[in-house]
């Protein structure tokens, strides 16, 4: 007989499993300068991802999708914050992976 362990999603610190932390957004993210930049930037976009896969844009869309307003260039890495040329819609996986090598590229 074989003992498995279930997977919990929690990180193991000093040998034990604890809960991650809540993430916390940044106070600009609830400036009404930022929601207008955000809706900006999405419906330019006809709330439609703009990623570019194999030559072919993302599918993915409003309302069926959760579309996010992503910088360009990140604001902590200098990227202008409400400028809507700075910015284009993504979809969750798309933002997620942008954001992902953002931060592998930034240590």
């Amino acid at each position: 007989m074989s003992l498995r362990i279930a997977k919990t999603g929690l990180k193991v610190i000093g040998g034990r499993r604890v809960a991650a932390l809540p993430k916390e957004a940044l106070p600009l993210y609830h400036a009404p300068e930022y929601r207008v930049w955000r809706e900006t930037v999405i419906a330019r976009a006809g709330g439609r991802c703009e990623e570019i896969v194999d030559g072919k844009r993302c599918w993915k869309a409003a309302p069926r999708h959760r579309m996010f307003a992503d910088h360009k260039v990140e604001v902590r890495d200098g990227g202008a914050l409400f400028d809507p040329e700075n910015g284009r819609c993504l979809c969750g996986a798309h933002h997620t992976a942008k954001t992902a090598k953002a931060r592998a590229e930034r240590r």
